[in-house]
């Protein structure tokens, strides 16, 4: 029997891989690494699930390249947030709201943590997440120097962590007392003295 219908169109849609990968973030950001699916990334990206397996080898794959491209787009937001800081205070200032950000930042900040836990078990994550703390570094850096700027990294991860759990939110000026402390006295001035 000869099919009367012309075959179906294959739809043109050139960013499917992309909403695919920004479809698995909002999944791993609300189920964790552990409870994302292809089907319920497929679902979240309104596509068919052929399209999520046919774009990414394996689920393993498909949130690698997820948290990828979370890294790269947080890492220059990291960066926008620094652009028109100009004094100590600005600077103090931007890292309180970095700890005490509203739900963008909330969603951000469970992808980061999101990531690292699947970095603890997977090498090649690993190497995206200290590539990912080298970058971080090196914004902070440019007002602090090499030294503070780490240990001032390792203090926002560990408050922005707390933030996440508390019942309580911390007071702003107890999170600023801990920058303040932690930078020492102001004697880098921003996007001077490396």
């Amino acid at each position: 029997m000869a099919r009367t219908g012309a075959r179906r169109a294959r739809r043109y849609d050139p960013d499917r891989r992309t909403r695919i990968l920004d479809a698995a973030l909002d999944v791993m950001a609300e189920h964790g690494t552990a409870g994302t699916t292809h089907r319920t990334i497929a679902a979240r990206a309104d596509v068919p699930l052929g399209s999520v397996t046919y774009h990414f080898a394996s689920l393993a794959d498909l949130q690698a390249q997820a948290f990828a491209r979370y890294v790269e787009l947080q890492s220059a937001t990291f960066e926008k947030l620094f652009e028109d800081v100009e004094t100590h205070e600005q600077f103090v200032e931007v890292l309180v709201d970095l700890v005490h950000g509203g739900p963008a930042r909330h969603r951000s900040a469970v992808l980061g943590f999101e990531l690292h836990l699947a970095a603890l078990r997977n090498p090649d994550l690993r190497v995206l997440t200290q590539a990912w703390t080298w970058e971080s570094r090196a914004v902070l850096a440019r007002f602090t120097g090499p030294g503070t700027a780490a240990r001032l990294d390792a203090l926002l991860e560990g408050m922005i962590m707390h933030a996440l759990l508390a019942a309580e939110p911390e007071p702003r000026e107890a999170t600023r007392a801990a920058i303040v402390q932690t930078l020492g006295p102001a004697t880098h001035t921003p996007r001077g003295d490396p």
